[in-house]
């Protein structure tokens, strides 16, 4: 399986910025479709932001405006630049990817790879 590890995770006021970052193996980046999936406490999985081999990219309403999804694919890594956070972000953050998911889909169940999650904390 591919392999995804995240980082970047931590501790942050509301209203401060954290930028995660997912490394992929066998620059996946390339070829795969990537997204960010994010899981609350008691929480099901939600989608939050997806980028295509070609730099297209869909994010969640919900945080449309605040976080971007970006890729460097010589170094096969996909970001997540989050700013003013908000205590409703808190949750472990994945990294996701497929090579089948289409228009990149905003269902969890369909990317087929994941990384162990890095934890975001947003603080009032």
């Amino acid at each position: 399986q591919v392999q995804l590890v995240e980082s970047g995770g931590g501790l942050v006021q509301a209203g401060g910025s954290l930028r995660l970052a997912c490394a992929a193996c066998g620059r996946t980046f390339a070829y795969y479709n990537m997204a960010w999936v994010r899981q609350a406490p008691g929480k099901e999985r939600e989608f939050v932001s997806a980028i295509n081999w070609s730099g297209y990219t869909n994010s969640a309403d919900s945080v449309k405006g605040r976080f971007t999804i970006s890729g460097d694919n010589a170094k096969n890594t996909v970001y997540l630049q989050m700013n003013n956070l908000k205590s409703d972000d808190t949750a472990v953050y994945f990294c996701a990817t497929s090579a089948t998911a289409t228009a990149l889909s905003t269902s969890p169940s369909r990317w087929n790879y994941w990384g162990q999650g890095t934890q975001v904390t947003v603080s009032s």
